[in-house]
């Protein structure tokens, strides 16, 4: 009936009465007004914030529309220029409303389980980068029609139920909207159909749109419906159509998708959008796909238009209408270049968006003037990645916040935004901007970055912080911004600066866009003639910020496009000068807290703008000390207060003092206060209140940990510019000297200040190291050279023989002399092989008096025999020898290029490696090389810079030349003769005063505003004799590949660069094969043959069995060459083993078996791929009854749960929907669709691993050996029907990985680390037909896709490629090849495998590493970073590969390039690869399954959770949840629809019975809940709460409807063992490991009584049960009972509203005489019968294994049931006379107390600890350590 009133149609505005607002409800600017189009009145709803401003129908989201139409009619009309959002809440058959969303703010399809959103494109015919935006200034009314039934079917696999609420938000018009079950054609009137006997539904007239005479309806309106009715581009957005109604061709109903095999349980369907594109366009229409896309977003490198994937898998052409875009390229898109290398373009003005955006490109041969084609390629590109940043602020030290987990900080270092780890100290960098940050900002999330950079006008950038990609790039129209603020959510940010005019101007912008691919956009302007020192957005309404300065505290709101303002009156505050201010924290957000420069701080209630107090810090002064000792708030001069954070009970306070302070909310004391060695510029709280950060304007920056109460300084840095540098390979030390006065050494490996030399008097200029002491050496302004002792940080020698500044400073390389120059033109040469250097010469008037301080003003050779200056002019350069001070050439720079119309002048200077013998020299105009000989020029750079270069470094082995000047570095290919290419970095926001390479490590440095340490990503070539690297003690270098570990992977974060940008992939030369491909000398072959009979070592015949005859056994008796000596140096031979023919020796059928000798116990490899089964110290029982076929009462429903302790033990085929997973010993088959579950039982142990077989028909799995087995089973199911049909035992230990050949005939199965062996089986049989001993562990197996019989291991040291050779019906294995891993990956070992396309095989190290080789050639060709750590799954698929490691990460790579690679060789970009995509995931990966596409799979991780990884929307979705330790409790909701559980984690979860899906989870860190109780029914569902007792002796309680703790309490001082609620929920009573019970009051949190009748003994259970008052004869209404460990039952009657508790019984039981294990006695349980409360069941009590029945009435037992085992479960059934009990024995045992018949079940692989009935009987709850099992009870 409720269908009938709503047809034929229904307006929704009229039904529910729109206009009187009782119904329905308005926000913001909405209003009636007339249009002239309609000629009607419609609702006008706009405002710049859309989801500030809507009509919601119904009024509170409580309530329900109703409305079951099929079709939803929105009449509209989007807004000029605007945005607008549409929401439809939809409820479907199963209950669930999932909220579909259309709007022209989003970019493209998004979906959830939940949410659907549709991108609105206003204009048809446009690119794809530019299909969603504001509506166009002619935009006309729409008629909307959108399948509801269609829509959620398609894109949800849900069925429509009905529309439950509607929210039309700003900017639109809206006529009304409509619901029907008809499809109208609005272009089609009454008339028309009926004239025309048309076979359409015309629209009905209080729908339909006017239309003139003479006037088409399509030229003065637009329809669209959607979906369509034919197939569509998937990835096509809602488009918009102008075509006439003549050219509607015939529609069809709407071609649904194919339905996918898996996730329909809580999926994300990665299907987009189909619409219908009425008229011509219709035709041109891409073809319908129903697989996932690719992502077209930031990721994209491409710039043209993706082609649209069929469901074929291939690439089909894009639709036409796709292709039509409006003339724009993607190349001038930011977004498309998102992907290249970012680097810093000289300036805002000049930003090219197809540049990199942090180095900048300089083409060579314009530079050189020579032909391009001529020029050498310069690999790799880029040869420089920023490693490391010393420095801090720049325009301001104030700028240090905190990310939203705590694990971070992010400040500015001058031009340079930092990222740094607090725990690592890892730096990851944001470059882009080209002058001195000023301002940042973090949004809520932690996801949006915004920053701004001082100059006129102000450059800001928007960035994806996860990323580090920048995502917009505008200017501001202040000059530079001293403060920015973003809103909790992002959308909002605000900016404080000054206009040209001086005026103090504030700007919002909106930035919710700017993730989307839209840009910022100015919100509002405002002017104001006060000073503004702090801004910030109220977290609790973007639409407030506040504002304090010079003599003012300002409120400032946004509202209707506009920023106001009003002032708090301050009353006699008025006149001090604040500093900053912060919000107050939860309940306190209505204070304002604002400190001021004069000690005040003032509390300002800014809802009633208000002063509530002001208080003072004021130093107090004890006698005899003149620093300040303690604070407080009294009158008097007051001490400045810089900054100030708040947090939820702690204001931290920073003071230029130098003191951080940390005080009450009421400022009441100090509780913690801390100094630093300057005046503190700012101050932040973490996220959780816990530590505190801070920085100082002397360039300091640390955090305070409160709860440990130390320091911890992250960083230090210099205050002024740097001015040299100095490194020590020896120590790996850097020196620096800047115009602080400071001298500076760090540690080169943390980039950590180690010491600090100042000097106040003096400015320090040069400096350096000595070569082969703890010493340096530093020359002043003053003339002086001193000498510095690191061991004892004092001043050594101090020499004044120089009248002028030091210019130049440099020491020998074998340490025999330093050399220093002055300002005054005077040489000073210091012997320096003592540890007190002395002057030897000083010569006059020979070095440039014009000369400025630089490093490379002097330089001496590397072999220490020439030394070379500018001088005695400008234009000259001396070469001396360094011995004697000989002068051996004087060079005259200014005649070498006769051309020029200006003279040249000697600028820097440097050796180059000898021989040859180079001296460069940096000229005003170029870089000439000259010969140190004979003063002829070599060759000559030009235009290497803009201007003079004042300093270059050449590298130890003359292959790279680095140059400086002004902002930029360039490195030079130097190697290169003609036309050296050239790569350009800019970074520094100020001249760059000096560069050095650091010898013996691929690293180099540059200075001046910050100390830049940069990654050399290549190594160098074999260094010339007599360099540097060539002389004696310097480390020798690798002529092998590129070392892997000096390219770390950039998406880590350490370097800054979008995180699309993958690391540098190495090539690698084809290693050196182990193995020799011939006979032995001997001409004995590599194997020889044995002909003895009976079992031996390497026969792996069982013991006792005498072994029949057949084929003999190969045995490798001894190396073959000298290549294998590594091979047999392992310890063991190879054995390959073949067993006799199962035609000689019968066997049970559908098993079999073959036991060898067990091994020694090896030790667990550095590698997380093994897998160790969980320790468990019960024992499998022998003797169970076990029920007949058929006659079972308990069949298991549901296993909850996944084992994250396996290792690939989770599969599934996309094609055919085949769904399973491990659980303890269980093989779990699921329907994604349904849910429902199959059981496979069989396994005694806990499951390592699954293989399915390729035609998805036979699945394998591998159970351990333990107290159940004694070796390991495999069992080989059948999938169809589910049987088990083969059992198969070999492996001694576990079972590490299965696998199955590509024509399914051979099963490998591979042992774990103590088994190291090699087996294979054949699949027809199932017998063993060749096995392997292996002499070290192996991590993985796979065979080939390419032919049957090749396979290969991973393991320590190397990669083997086996080979199966066939002879008859015999199978042998063959060792084909055997590779050592790369040298890039060390020491490491080869962890995981997977084939590519052929012949291409990826394995993954522990490393991290992934390493590509050619299986044909047998050679590894690339290798790259790929993650931090171990590699434990690999999967590739196309040109996809697919990656998760130990640290939780799965990384999608895109491999198409790696063939091309293959076949290029060492001349091929590696950069070719490149990660598309990264999901951080609750676990190590474990197991992975993905679809051919790799768009979608399943992934499973150590926290024993399954994921759905859909790529293409970036996003993970919980499949299966588990526990991964003990499940303590389950209970029940009163109308059980819910449990609830708890475990040793801490977490209480709420599950939904009818499909077990979690829904509610409450965590609790560092404490396991050991107790659970869910309140009884008392008739409003509001107050259900379930209440849980904790480890630490807490009880809370927790709100179901509101999810939210509602109360803690601390009733016990021990671990809560047992709780309960009294019948009528108003009581709770918990008992704790000591015995005590303690009843509590939930409402008020009061514990009233405590009960110590069981004191000494923990309280295992507690039972609470109704009663009639005074039955038993006591007073009360509840009877409940506690047992404790020491065998005694007390039963009590109380009445708690009236405070009455007496004791009904106490029972007392003797010691039972058998125990588990001595001092640990069975469990006490006891419980009350359900069908005769005046029963008490005990178990566990009493010298014998039964079940006793107490009655209370007769006090005497009236009924024992004997039990094989001892109980430490037990449950009784509400409904029938059945009792549950679980045994240590693994074994649930069910019993009839009526009859007696008892039936076992197994299923469990651990103790069954518990077990619960669910209220009405029907379900069973068992549970073992962390395995949930859920059996149907039957017959009830």
């Amino acid at each position: 009936m409720a269908r009938v009133w709503q047809h034929p149609f229904l307006n929704v505005f009229r039904h529910f009465k729109v206009h009187e607002w009782k119904r329905s409800t308005k926000e913001g600017d909405v209003a009636a007004v007339m249009d002239k189009t309609l000629k009607c009145t419609v609702y006008r709803i706009r405002g710049s914030v859309s989801a500030s401003n809507y009509i919601q129908l119904p009024k509170t989201s409580t309530q329900s529309l109703g409305l079951t139409g099929r079709y939803l009619y929105v009449l509209f009309r989007p807004m000029s220029a605007k945005h607008f959002v549409i929401h439809l809440d939809v409820s479907t058959e199963d209950g669930q409303v999932i909220r579909v969303s259309l709007s022209n703010l989003f970019k493209e399809f998004k979906s959830t389980a939940t949410w659907l959103q549709f991108p609105f494109v206003c204009e048809a015919g446009t690119s794809r980068k530019d299909l969603a935006g504001v509506a166009p200034p002619a935009a006309r009314w729409t008629c909307l029609q959108l399948d509801l039934h269609d829509i959620v079917l398609v894109y949800l696999n849900r069925r429509h139920s009905h529309l439950k609420s509607v929210r039309l938000c700003a900017n639109l018009l809206v006529r009304s909207l409509y619901t029907s079950d008809l499809c109208f054609d609005p272009a089609v009137t009454v008339a028309e159909a009926q004239r025309a006997k048309l076979p359409v539904t015309p629209m009905p007239r209080e729908m339909a749109f006017p239309v003139p005479k003479g006037e088409s309806w399509h030229d003065r309106y637009v329809h669209i419906r959607f979906p369509s009715g034919s197939s569509a581009a998937p990835s096509e957005p809602v488009q918009r159509s102008y075509s006439p109604p003549e050219a509607v061709f015939p529609r069809h109903m709407p071609q649904l998708l194919p339905r996918p095999a898996a996730f329909s349980k809580s999926r994300q369907d990665s299907t987009s959008p189909v619409v219908q594109m009425l008229g011509p366009t219709a035709t041109c229409r891409a073809p319908s796909a129903s697989g996932p896309l690719p992502e077209n977003g930031l990721s994209c490198e491409c710039t043209e238009v993706s082609c649209v994937v069929g469901s074929s898998g291939r690439s089909q052409e894009p639709s036409a209408c796709v292709e039509a875009t409006d003339g724009r390229t993607a190349g001038h898109d930011l977004q498309a270049s998102a992907h290249k290398l970012a680097v810093v373009p000289t300036a805002p003005e000049d930003v090219a968006m197809h540049e990199p955006l942090g180095r900048k490109q300089r083409r060579p041969e314009a530079a050189l003037g020579k032909n391009p084609f001529q020029q050498r390629s310069f690999l790799p590109d880029p040869v420089l990645r920023l490693k490391g940043v010393i420095g801090l602020g720049g325009h301001s030290t104030k700028w240090a916040l905190w990310t939203k987990d705590g694990a971070a900080v992010v400040y500015p270092c001058h031009a340079v935004i930092v990222v740094l780890r607090t725990d690592t100290r890892e730096q990851r960098f944001f470059l882009g901007h080209t002058d001195k940050v000023s301002a940042l900002a973090l949004d809520g999330s932690s996801s949006l970055l915004a920053s701004a950079q001082a100059g006129a006008p102000s450059m800001l950038r928007l960035w994806d912080f996860q990323t580090g990609s920048c995502l917009s790039l505008f200017r501001s129209p202040v000059h530079t911004i001293s403060s920015l603020s973003f809103s909790g959510s992002g959308a909002l940010l605000c900016g404080v600066g000054k206009d040209p005019h001086g005026r103090t101007m504030v700007v919002a912008w909106g930035t919710d866009q700017v993730g989307r691919g839209g840009q910022a956009v100015v919100l509002a302007k405002a002017h104001t003639d006060v000073d503004i020192q702090a801004f910030e957005v109220a977290s609790f309404d973007e639409t407030r910020m506040v504002s304090c300065g010079r003599g003012s505290v300002r409120l400032w709101r946004l509202r209707s496009g506009g920023l106001r303002s009003c002032p708090v009156d301050l009353g006699e505050h008025h006149a001090l000068e604040f500093t900053d201010l912060a919000f107050g924290q939860a309940q306190d957000r209505h204070t304002l807290y604002v400190c001021g420069r004069s000690g005040h701080i003032l509390e300002i209630d800014h809802q009633h703008m208000a002063v509530r107090h002001a208080r003072r810090l004021l130093p107090t002064q004890t006698p005899g000390s003149s620093l300040p000792r303690k604070q407080n708030f009294s009158l008097g001069p007051g001490i400045a207060i810089s900054s100030l954070s708040v947090s939820q009970t702690t204001c931290a306070m920073g003071s230029e003092d130098g003191y951080l302070r940390l005080w009450p909310l009421d400022f009441s004391s100090v509780h913690l206060e801390a100094e630093h060695e300057g005046p503190i510029s700012s101050v932040r709280l973490s996220p959780d209140g816990l530590h505190v950060l801070s920085t100082t304007s002397s360039g300091h920056l640390g955090f305070l940990d409160i709860p440990s109460r130390e320091y911890n300084v992250l960083a230090r840095s210099h205050t002024a510019l740097v001015l040299a540098v100095a490194t020590s390979y020896s120590r790996g030390q850097l020196a620096t000297v800047s115009r602080d006065r400071t001298v500076r050494i760090w540690d080169l490996a943390t980039l950590q200040q180690l010491y600090d030399f100042t000097s106040p008097k003096e400015a320090p200029c040069a400096v350096a190291f000595h070569p082969t002491q703890p010493a340096f050496f530093c020359g002043f302004s003053s003339g002086a050279v001193r000498s510095f002792s690191l061991e004892a940080a004092e001043v050594l020698v101090d020499h004044r023989c120089h009248r002028g500044a030091i210019t130049g400073l440099v020491a020998s390389p074998d340490g025999s002399f330093l050399f220093s120059t002055c300002s005054q033109g005077a040489l000073a040469q210091y012997d320096c092989t003592t540890t007190h250097c002395r002057v030897q010469h000083v010569a006059a008037n020979v070095v440039c008096q014009d000369a400025r301080p630089g490093p490379n003003t002097l330089a001496i050779s590397g072999d220490s025999r020439l030394l070379a200056f500018v001088g005695p002019s400008k234009y000259t350069v001396t070469v001396m020898d360094a011995a004697s001070l000989d002068d051996l050439l004087r060079v005259d720079v200014s005649t070498l290029d006769l051309a020029s119309s200006r003279l040249d002048s000697a600028v820097a200077i440097c050796f180059g490696p000898a021989p040859p013998s180079h001296l460069l020299v940096s000229t005003s105009s170029r870089v000439v090389v000259l010969d140190s000989t004979s003063g002829r020029m070599v060759r000559e750079l030009s235009c290497a810079h803009p201007v003079a270069c004042p300093s270059l470094a050449l590298s130890g082995d003359a292959r790279f030349l680095l140059t400086a000047a002004d902002r930029a570095i360039k490195v030079w290919d130097y190697s290169t003769q003609a036309g050296p290419s050239c790569q350009v970095y800019i970074g520094h926001s100020e001249p760059v005063q000096a560069v050095a390479f650091i010898p013996g490590q691929q690293q180099l440095l540059s200075v001046g505003d910050a100390i830049f340490l940069w990654d050399i990503l290549t190594l160098p070539e074999k260094s010339p004799p007599g360099s540097i690297l060539d002389s004696p003690g310097a480390p020798q270098t690798c002529e092998a590949g590129l070392n892997t570990r000096q390219l770390e992977d950039s998406v880590l974060g350490a370097n800054g660069l979008p995180r699309r940008q993958v690391p540098v992939p190495s090539q690698t030369p084809p290693p050196q094969l182990g193995m020799c491909a011939g006979p032995c000398e001997s001409g004995d072959g590599a194997f020889s043959v044995s002909d003895e009979e009976g079992p031996s070592e390497e026969s792996h015949s069982p013991k006792g069995v005498r072994q029949p005859s057949g084929p003999p056994v190969l045995v490798q008796k001894e190396a073959c060459g000298a290549g294998d000596g590594a091979w047999v140096a392992s310890g063991d031979p190879w054995v390959l083993g073949m067993p006799p023919s199962s035609c000689n020796q019968p066997r049970k059928q559908g098993t079999w078996s073959i036991r060898r000798a067990r091994a020694q116990p090896a030790a667990r490899p550095d590698s997380y791929k093994h897998f160790t089964a969980r320790y468990k110290s019960s024992l499998t029982a022998k003797n169970v009854s076990s029920p007949p076929a058929g006659a079972e009462r308990l069949r298991l429903k549901a296993v909850v749960g996944y084992n994250g302790n396996g290792r690939a033990n989770m599969t599934w085929r996309p094609d055919t929907g085949f769904f399973a997973y491990t659980c303890g010993c269980l093989v779990v088959v699921e329907d994604l669709h349904s849910g429902a579950q199959q059981h496979w039982l069989g396994h005694p142990e806990e499951i390592s691993t699954l293989a399915l077989s390729h035609d998805a028909q036979v699945l394998a799995s591998a159970s351990g050996c333990g107290a159940a087995a004694s070796c390991c089973q495999i069992r080989i199911w059948a999938v169809p029907g589910g049987s088990c049909q083969q059992l198969l035992s070999y492996h001694c230990t576990a079972v590490q990985a299965l696998a199955f050949s590509l024509d399914d005939r051979l099963l490998v199965t591979l042992g774990d680390y103590g088994d190291r062996t090699l087996a294979l089986w054949s699949t027809a049989t199932y017998e063993l037909v060749s096995s392997t001993h292996l002499p070290e562990p192996v991590h993985g197996v796979a065979f080939s896709p390419w032919g049957a019989g090749e396979l290969a291991c991973v393991g320590q040291g190397t990669l083997t490629l086996w080979l199966t050779q066939q002879r008859g019906a015999d199978v042998s294995l063959q060792v084909h090849h055997r590779d050592p891993i790369p040298e890039a990956v060390g020491a490491g070992e080869l962890t995981s495998l997977c084939y590519g396309a052929e012949p291409l095989l990826y394995c993954g190290s522990n490393a991290g590493q992934v390493c590509v080789w050619d299986t044909h050639a047998g050679r590894c060709f690339l290798t790259w970073e790929a993650d931090d750590g171990e590699i434990g799954v690999l999967l590739c698929a196309g040109s996809r590969l697919v990656s998760g490691s130990n640290t939780r990460r799965l990384r999608l790579w895109a491999v198409g390039a790696v063939p091309e690679l293959r076949r290029k060789g060492s001349g091929a970009r590696s950069s070719s690869v490149f990660m598309e995509r990264e999901l951080t995931l609750d676990g190590a990966i474990v197991s992975a399954v993905f679809h051919n596409s790799m768009d979608m799979g399943v992934v499973g991780t150590t926290a024993g959770t399954l994921w759905y990884v859909s790529w293409a929307e970036g996003t993970s979705t919980r499949l299966i949840s588990g526990y991964r330790s003990k499940v303590n409790e389950v209970v029940f909701s009163p109308r059980e629809t819910h449990c609830a559980t708890c475990g040793d984690d801490g977490s209480v979860r709420v599950w939904s019975l009818a499909s077990m899906e979690l829904v509610i989870q409450f965590q609790v860190l560092n404490q396991s809940c050991l107790c659970l109780a869910w309140s009884p029914p008392c008739g409003r569902p509001e107050q259900q709460r379930v209440a849980a007792g904790y480890s630490d002796g807490t009880l809370r309680v927790f709100s179901i409807p509101q999810t939210a703790m509602e109360l803690k309490m601390h009733p016990h001082p021990a671990a809560l063992t047992a709780i309960v609620f009294s019948t009528d929920g108003q009581t709770i009573l918990s008992g704790d490991k000591d015995g005590l019970v303690a009843v509590s009051r939930p409402r008020t949190g009061m514990t009233f009584r405590v009960l110590s009748d069981h004191r000494g003994a923990p309280i295992s259970t507690i039972q609470s049960t109704s009663k009639e008052y005074g039955d038993f004869g006591v007073e009360g209404t509840d009877l409940w009972l506690a047992a404790s460990g020491d065998q005694r039952v007390s039963v009590w009657a109380s009445d708690w509203l009236r405070d009455r508790c007496e004791l009904v019984d106490w029972l007392s039981f003797p010691a039972p005489t058998l125990m588990e294990a001595p001092g640990c006695p069975p469990p006490s349980l006891a419980a009350f019968c359900p069908w005769d409360k005046a029963l008490l069941v005990c178990a566990g009590l009493g010298p014998h294994l039964e079940v006793v029945f107490y009655s209370l009435r007769q006090k005497q037992v009236v009924d024992k049931i004997p039990l094989p085992f001892c109980a430490v479960s037990l449950s009784l059934s509400p409904g029938a006379r059945l009792l549950a009990i679980g045994f240590a024995e693994r074994v649930l045992r069910l019993v009839d107390c009526v009859s007696g018949a008892a039936q076992d079940f197994a299923g469990h692989d651990d103790w069954v600890q518990l077990c619960r009935f669910s209220p009405s009987a029907s379900l069973l709850f068992t549970a073992a350590h962390n395995q949930i099992l859920v059996w149907e009870v039957t017959g009830c």
